[in-house]
C-alpha cells in the first residue's frame, strides 16, 4: 500500500480546500451560462425578428401597390391633359371634339375611382409602415435587454475566471511542494470521484459525509499512520488526525 508522512497527508487538506473553491467557482460559472433569462430572451427576440420580416414584406407590398396606383392616376391625368389640349385647340371635326369631350368625362370618372384606390393604398402603406416601425422598436428594445443580460453574465464570468486563475496559481505552487507519487494518488481520486482528500473525524468521512462502519474503523486502526487510506464511500484519501477515531 502507498505510504506518505502523516504531516504530508494532512497538508493534502489544503489542496482539497483549493479544489473545493475551484469546484464552487465552476458551479457558479455553469449557473451563469445557464441563466434562465437567456433562453426566453433569445426565443422572444427570434420571434420578434421573424415578425418584423413579415411586416417589412407587407410594407414592400404596400409600397408597390401605392406606386402602381400613383402611376395609374398619373397616366389618366396625362391622358386627360392631352385630350383637353386637343379639345381647347378647337381643331378637328365636330364629332371628334364631341368624342374627346365624352372621353374626358369618362377619364375624369376613372381618375376619381383611381384616386380612391390611391388613398386606400396610401392608408395601407402608412398602416403597414407604422406596424413595422413599432415592431422594429420592440426588436431594438428586446435586443438591448438581451445585450444587458449578456454583458452582466460576461462580466461575472470574467470575475470568476480571474478568481479561478488566482486559485490555480496558488494550487500549483502548493502542489509543487508534494511528492509526485502522493499527488498522483490524490489527482486520480479527484478526477474519478470529485474529491481528492478528506478528513476522517470522529469516525465520519468528510468526503462522503457518512459515518464509517465499525468494521472499517477497526481495519483502519490496524493500519500505520503512514499508510494511505481511501474512503470506502467517497474514494478520497482519508486524512487521519488525532481525533479521527
Amino acid at each position: 500500500m502507498a505510504k506518505a508522512d502523516p504531516s504530508e497527508q494532512m497538508r493534502l487538506l489544503d489542496v482539497a480546500v483549493l479544489d473545493g473553491k475551484l469546484r464552487g467557482l465552476d458551479v457558479q460559472a455553469k449557473a451563469l451560462k445557464e441563466d434562465p433569462r437567456l433562453p426566453d430572451l433569445h426565443s422572444g427576440l427570434t420571434v420578434a425578428k421573424s415578425d418584423l420580416v413579415v411586416l417589412d414584406t407587407a410594407v414592400s407590398d404596400a409600397q408597390r401597390a401605392l406606386t402602381k396606383s400613383e402611376d395609374d392616376v398619373a397616366a389618366v391625368v396625362a391622358r386627360i391633359e392631352r385630350d383637353e389640349a386637343k379639345l381647347n385647340s378647337g381643331t378637328g371635326l365636330s364629332k371628334d371634339l364631341m368624342a374627346l369631350q365624352s372621353e374626358i368625362e369618362s377619364l375624369t370618372k376613372r381618375r376619381s375611382d383611381l384616386e380612391d384606390v390611391e388613398l386606400e393604398a396610401m392608408d395601407a402603406f402608412e398602416t403597414a409602415t407604422a406596424k413595422a416601425q413599432s415592431e422594429r422598436e420592440l426588436v431594438a428594445q428586446m435586443q438591448s435587454v438581451l445585450d444587458e443580460v449578456l454583458d452582466e453574465v460576461r462580466s461575472q464570468l470574467g470575475a470568476l475566471k480571474m478568481e479561478r486563475d488566482a486559485i490555480l496559481v496558488e494550487r500549483n505552487a502548493l502542489v509543487a511542494t508534494f511528492a509526485p507519487e502522493l499527488m498522483a494518488i490524490y489527482d486520480r481520486a479527484l478526477a474519478k470521484y470529485g474529491v481528492g482528500a478528506a478528513r476522517l473525524f470522529h469516525g465520519k468521512s468528510e468526503g462522503s459525509g457518512m459515518q464509517l462502519s465499525a468494521g472499517d474503523l477497526a481495519d483502519i486502526k490496524k493500519i500505520s499512520p503512514e499508510t494511505i487510506v481511501m474512503c470506502p464511500d467517497s474514494g478520497a484519501i482519508l486524512v487521519r488526525s488525532e481525533e479521527w477515531g
